[in-house]
């Protein structure tokens, strides 16, 4: 039987949504009231919230919405001195902490366009990152040439021409190419900002200085995108703690009020966690990537089972909401959600990724497409129109406005998109 494509409008919506939507032209939903820009919509917001803190970094610089914004716009000028401008690369290469973001909001500041390298990377993957993004500069924070300061600096400056259709970040994924490196994704400004509107809807993220630990990395879409971005567009801090040893102590320090983490960050701090009991954090979220295994998986060890991520999380933080967001690098990082249990809690039952919710909406793909299993093809204002400097893949990957997950599923009666093992 030939494959066929299977749509499924009755899921446009999540029910976690009310901001407004509306079809396009091209049969995509897609928000109407943006801001023209993501570099706009952050400076409404430090005008708005100019004297809270911004970024924490547990054991480094505490930066109010004021001092973050001045300091990413000289290193923009220091950049535009630099001869970066309009459409360049600058390559964001750092570990975490309040520098990663000085220097990200400094190559947006500039008018150039980010490039995230994961700090995880070998030099040679990231070579190779910088090499296929032709990167015309690299924020590394090792440039002694700078004077008293570890970026380019200068008069302050800030490029406020972009517009919802332009390059606004190129965010490479973290499953290799056959050629040996990860592929970057082109995302655009109306990618960025519907992925933050559905963000802050779908959590309903409070503007009275939310507090977000983010531990989810920042060079992808699930910690930039989709925790540090929102978090900003509230008005709240994001918290970062380079040292791992010191998560414990600042979770149960009683300041945080939202963990933003991964299943393998936190299969990764396992045991040194599993006794923390952080009663003042409100809402966890934990991203999972189509490329990775699912949250049982995840959390298991060589010597048999161990508690599920979710359950583990559960214990930490009992008084908590607990989310799952489940996307690709492709989709800004969002498209399901699950709310309430995570998919391996007692309700949804482990192989459920969750309900689409912004503007996703979904497709199945394959020849029993029409019974509720195939391939699960998502679009909406969030997705990437293309890979970078690759028609090739761009042309097997999307299908009009539709992108191919690669991931195998069936959609049940009530919406809920179920992994396939």
């Amino acid at each position: 039987m030939p494959p066929v494509l299977v749509e499924y409008p009755q899921c446009s919506r999540g029910p976690w949504i009310s901001n407004p939507l509306a079809r396009g032209a091209d049969g995509v939903l897609r928000y109407g009231n943006l801001n023209p820009a993501l570099t706009e919509l952050l400076d409404v917001q430090v005008h708005a919230f100019s004297a809270r803190e911004a970024v924490v970094e547990v054991g480094g610089p505490r930066l109010t919405y004021r001092q973050l914004w001045h300091a990413a716009a000289r290193i923009a000028g220091g950049l535009q001195e630099h001869g970066i401008g309009y459409g360049d690369r600058v390559a964001v290469k750092m570990p975490v902490g309040a520098s990663w973001v000085q220097a990200f909001l400094g190559a947006l500041l500039s008018g150039a366009v980010p490039v995230l390298v994961a700090d995880g990377l070998s030099d040679a993957a990231a070579s190779r990152v910088l090499a296929d993004s032709s990167a015309d500069f690299v924020l590394d924070g090792g440039g002694p040439e700078y004077g008293y300061s570890r970026f380019p600096d200068g008069a302050a400056f800030i490029d406020d021409g972009a517009s919802l259709t332009e390059l606004a970040l190129l965010c490479y994924t973290s499953a290799e190419t056959p050629a040996g490196a990860p592929r970057g994704v082109e995302l655009t400004n109306e990618n960025l900002l519907s992925a933050v509107r559905s963000m802050v809807g779908a959590l309903n993220l409070p503007t009275d200085g939310l507090r977000n630990l983010v531990l989810a990395p920042l060079a992808h879409a699930s910690g930039c995108v989709d925790q540090v971005l929102p978090t900003f567009a509230v008005g709240g801090t994001v918290v970062l703690v380079p040292d791992s040893a010191r998560i414990a102590e600042t979770l149960t320090g009683g300041q945080i009020d939202m963990v933003s983490t991964t299943p393998r960050t936190v299969a990764g701090l396992l045991p040194q966690l599993s006794e923390v009991r952080a009663e003042g954090v409100k809402q966890v979220c934990l991203a999972s990537h189509r490329s990775e295994v699912g949250p049982s998986e995840a959390a298991r060890s060589e010597r048999g089972p161990a508690p599920t991520v979710g359950a583990v999380l559960r214990r930490m933080f009992p008084r908590a909401q607990q989310w799952s967001v489940w996307g690709a690098t492709e989709t800004s990082g969002i498209g399901l959600a699950c709310a309430g249990d995570l998919p391996d809690g007692a309700v949804h039952g482990r192989d459920v990724l969750g309900l689409p919710f912004g503007g996703t909406e979904l497709a199945l793909w394959g020849p029993a497409a029409d019974s509720g299993h195939g391939e699960l093809l998502c679009r909406g204002p969030n997705v990437s129109r293309r890979y970078w400097n690759d028609p090739q893949t761009t042309s097997s990957r999307f299908t009009g406005t539709w992108f191919h997950t690669g991931n195998e599923v069936r959609i049940d009666a009530d919406g809920l998109v179920h992994r396939v093992a």
